[in-house]
């Protein structure tokens, strides 16, 4: 085991910011990261055993135990179980013999819940091995348990389970992109190379101010402007310079970012190139999130491509020291790593808990040096905006929010998928748009976002109104909107906070039990103004948006589907509290012997 370990850390120079690429690499070998890997990890690369454990407990997708040869991460998002995900798990255990959280006897099959893997499109969807499998159902189930029992490839399996298998230039998949509607900015047919080589003849200055003119802002959800933050950047004057392209779309319900990398990564690399020339900065990384691996080496090979054709490389274009290339880092599975400092953090080799700030990553960032972070769809855009120019991309959509915005619509509709609009939308012109006539709700921007009722149904997608990072789910009036998506999202905040800050750690689960205490029929009025209140503090409390927003999916329902609250609750005045004192310590008394003492009243 000692020589596999040595081998894959002189694979990565014994570079210790490559802890992350070790590790994943350790885990596809071993099918977890082994104790004595730790050990060799520590000694090698000169760190403490502790600075690697804390890594490796940090991330999903690493585990101590073994995984299992057929590894199952089963989504659970609220959206699965809209499309069968209950009866799709219920199979699994049947057929493989084991409860999900177990791994069989023999260590072929391990059966491992996980959130958001950005399928919620094509519900319900799990990844076995890096493989994507979509749509399952109790059949496909059967046919994927007996395949792995006969010890089949799992490319094999997924090939003979899928109803379609989707190809592009070497990317054979079962995930579809389900692009419904196209506009006029990333999907405008841009020639490869063409804005690049319009911006090699720019200087990047003016490169920086088109962007600046242009009034692209960021996309990722905060909506900062791109060009301002590339000029923030530029007057860091580091001896070095960074850019990251933020592919780890980790809010639930968006996966809009998986479709441009699929359809359009010529352009989104090409892109990046620009944003290179006018940062002037060497060196580019795309952090794509773990659930995403499976089109890394597509991704490889366009990159590749992109070299031979001199659009990346040394002397890009002709142009003396223009030297400009990118590197794909994979995540391990954390939700926290969206946030661009906890992303720089990950990239280091670290747990992703994000910096204090300032200073900004544009002043310090990946190894100190200044560093731009942008997300994927933000970038994708910069291309078309060198070719056709500022003013018209300011032309569409509206005032504060130009151009045109990748919608991933999920839920209670027809036509699920991503929809590329111009700003300015109003939520029942999109609600049209994908045949969803008995809406109750609409999730948006995901559970950091907001949660909106039908009187909310005229407002426009758009900074100045409802901004999103572009998750849209939609929850049909059937839905119990509480039980089925506030308190899976709760918990959801709560599996996924790096335990960073008191607030967000232990303030979030107070929430939850709270919103429990209401469920289950045991709350008061007074318990939802506490509910609200609390969760008020939270967003004042923690330093990381996460933390900011763990509390939205309850504040967002309290304000506007009060209610659905209301109805679960008695009066205070005629509240009496059914609390069991007795009931609820009689499993410790009986572990460790005691009879309770019951005080008296």
């Amino acid at each position: 085991m000692k020589g596999k370990i040595s081998s894959i850390i002189n694979k990565y120079n014994q570079d210790r910011g490559r802890l992350l690429d070790m590790l994943l690499d350790i885990q596809n070998e071993f099918s977890c990261i082994p104790h004595e890997a730790v050990g060799v990890l520590a000694e090698e690369l000169d760190i403490s055993e502790v600075n690697v454990e804390e890594t490796v407990s940090f991330y999903h997708f690493f585990t101590r135990e073994p995984a299992g040869k057929y590894a199952v991460y089963l989504n659970n998002s609220p959206v699965s179980f809209i499309y069968g995900r209950a009866e799709v798990a219920e199979t699994f255990e049947k057929e493989v013999g084991v409860s999900f959280n177990e791994v069989t006897e023999d260590g072929l099959i391990g059966l491992w819940e996980t959130a958001d893997i950005g399928m919620n499109d094509q519900e319900p969807a799990a990844i076995i091995n890096d493989t994507l499998f979509t749509e399952l159902t109790r059949a496909k189930v059967k046919k994927i348990v007996r395949a792995m029992k006969e010890g089949k490839e799992i490319k094999e399996i997924a090939e003979d389970v899928a109803e379609a298998m989707y190809n592009r230039d070497g990317l054979r998949t079962m995930v579809k992109n389900n692009l419904h509607t196209k506009a006029t900015v990333l999907f405008s047919e841009v020639e490869l190379g063409k804005a690049l080589k319009k911006a090699v003849g720019l200087s990047p200055e003016e490169i920086v101010e088109e962007i600046k003119d242009s009034n692209l802002r960021g996309r990722g959800g905060a909506g900062f402007p791109t060009g301002l933050k590339w000029d923030f950047c530029r007057r860091s004057k580091g001896e070095r310079v960074f850019l990251i392209c933020n592919a780890d779309e980790g809010e639930p319900g968006t996966f809009k970012d998986r479709v441009i990398m699929t359809q359009l990564p010529e352009q989104l690399f090409e892109s990046m190139a620009i944003a290179a020339h006018a940062l002037e900065a060497q060196e580019g990384f795309v952090y794509l999130r773990y659930e995403y691996s499976y089109m890394k080496d597509y991704l490889e090979g366009v990159l590749q491509k992109m070299r031979d054709d001199n659009l990346l490389g040394k002397n890009i274009l002709g142009k003396e020291g223009f030297d400009f290339d990118i590197r794909i880092q994979l995540g391990a599975g954390s939700y926290v790593c969206g946030a661009e400092s906890a992303l720089i953090e990950s990239m280091e080799g670290k747990r992703g808990e994000p910096r204090n700030r300032p200073p900004f990553p544009v002043q310090r960032g990946y190894q100190d040096y200044p560093t731009v972070v942008n997300n994927v769809e933000t970038l994708a855009k910069v291309a078309p905006i060198m070719i056709r120019g500022a003013e018209w991309f300011k032309s569409i959509g509206t005032k504060e929010s130009a151009g045109t915005k990748l919608l991933s619509i999920s839920g209670d509709c027809q036509e699920p998928g991503v929809y590329e609009m111009e700003w300015g939308m109003t939520i029942r012109e999109m609600l049209e748009m994908v045949g969803a006539p008995d809406t109750q709700a609409v999730i948006v921007g995901g559970p950091s976002g907001v949660c909106i009722d039908p009187t909310h149904f005229g407002r426009s997608v758009a900074f100045e109104d409802l901004a999103t990072g572009g998750s849209m789910i939609l929850v049909g009036e059937q839905r119990d909107l509480l039980e089925e998506f506030i308190l899976p999202f709760t918990n959801f905040f709560i599996e996924e906070s790096c335990g960073s800050c008191t607030p967000c750690r232990d303030l979030t689960v107070i929430l939850r039990d709270k919103l429990l205490k209401i469920l289950n029929g045991n709350g008061s009025q007074k318990d939802i103004d506490e509910l609200y209140e609390w969760g008020q503090m939270g967003k004042d409390a923690n330093r990381c948006g996460l933390g900011q927003t763990s509390a939205n999916p309850i504040l967002t329902t309290i304000e506007n589907f009060r209610n659905l609250y209301e109805e679960r609750v008695q009066t205070d005045e005629d509240y009496v509290s059914t609390f069991d004192f007795e009931k609820a310590v009689a499993d410790s008394c009986e572990a460790v012997g005691r009879v309770p003492n019951i005080p008296s009243h």
